[in-house]
């Protein structure tokens, strides 16, 4: 019993220290920049928690993250490797636009749940693809995903620049009906800051229950056990091959409703610059690292997707008031992932090694 829990315990400080230490050579670099780290992070805490409305900014930057790392974990504990976040969220999103043009005179207690489904079956059929193609075709599922990315934003390029064009907007977007957004500014949240949005507690909620699933239903454990062994589970008589292709279904489903969360509750447009990133903001792949950093467990992605939203918002602070150059709020970010990976690698590569010695 103390074994599991201090393998528990390593769960949550291993991930806190390797962010530390992004953090540590981040104050470096800061030091090289001439800035002071301590006034630089202290702005990059002010810009995300110092009011109630850079709070609301970090929970809005925060949801796409959840509802990613949650797919992710969900991908992860079968053994499979989800990088098509961007993409699936991408279908979502115009999964989501679709309803909304066909029925733009419906109410809005029929447009937003029919948006959201309507993003969650995009998602999942993106996200299915990738599965079909592993488990029929072999195909390496981290290179079906990426290339799924590009061919998502493409595809909104397309649409964006043809079949549902705004002949009177200059620029590559398209707006959803007003009926169709997300609660913000009402007297259900008025006691909240105004960008704050029920999409946030959808994705609580979610994260809960896609613990359930995984932990305390019959489908949960065979998802698992395919992730821990896939020969032994088919050994056991489980279809290896359907609990992927369910794996790849439910990851790519989250990240679609994301993608429809984001479009009903924050951006109330589909658009582009010419690539998924221009909509997404690299939340598929920030998402990831959220999941990673919360131990690749759904509850944990909740805080972790809190924290990174936070970084996302923060540094935006930071750069206004240090005035240190766009770059480096790139290379924060990218240092924590760095370390954040890294320490999973090394956690993982320990508990093999005291595995074969417990067997020797």
């Amino acid at each position: 019993m103390k074994k599991f829990d201090l393998s528990r315990l390593n769960a949550i400080i291993v991930p806190l220290i390797a962010g530390g230490l992004g953090l540590l050579v981040g104050a470096v670099m800061l030091l090289a920049l001439g800035a002071n780290p301590l006034d630089a992070y202290a702005a990059m805490v002010q810009g995300a928690f110092g009011s109630p409305n850079a709070f609301a900014d970090t929970l809005v930057k925060a949801c796409p993250l959840l509802f990613v790392g949650i797919g992710t974990c969900i991908a992860y504990r079968c053994g499979v490797i989800n990088i098509g976040g961007e993409g699936q969220i991408v279908m979502g999103a115009i999964a989501a636009t679709a309803i909304g043009l066909t029925f733009q005179d419906a109410p809005a207690i029929f447009l937003v749940p029919l948006g959201l489904f309507a993003g969650f079956l995009g998602g999942a059929f993106w996200g299915g693809l990738a599965g079909v193609l592993k488990v029929k075709f072999r195909v390496n599922e981290v290179l079906s995903t990426i290339m799924l990315n590009s061919i998502a934003g493409f595809f909104m390029v397309f649409l964006l620049t043809g079949p549902i064009i705004d002949p009177t907007t200059a620029d590559n977007a398209i707006k959803i009906p007003q009926t169709q957004r997300l609660p913000l500014d009402t007297d259900l949240w008025r006691w909240i800051p105004t960008r704050f949005h029920g999409g946030i507690l959808l994705g609580v909620v979610l994260a809960i229950l896609a613990y359930i699933l995984l932990w305390r239903t019959t489908i949960g454990y065979r998802i698992r056990a395919v992730g821990a062994n896939p020969r032994a589970s088919r050994y056991a008589g489980i279809n290896v091959e359907r609990y992927q292709l369910l794996a790849f279904l439910l990851s790519g489903a989250l990240a679609g409703l994301g993608g429809a969360v984001e479009l009903l509750g924050v951006t109330h447009r589909l658009f582009s610059d010419g690539s998924a990133h221009g909509f997404t903001g690299n939340a598929g792949f920030n998402g990831i690292v959220a999941a990673l950093f919360g131990g690749l467990h759904p509850i944990g992605t909740i805080p972790a997707s809190v924290l990174f939203g936070a970084l996302l918002v923060g540094a935006n602070q930071l750069q206004r008031t240090i005035q240190v150059p766009s770059a480096f709020v790139v290379t924060l970010d990218g240092l924590i992932v760095v370390f954040v990976v890294a320490s999973q690698i090394w956690a993982q590569r320990r508990s093999v090694k005291r595995v074969d010695a417990e067997t020797k």
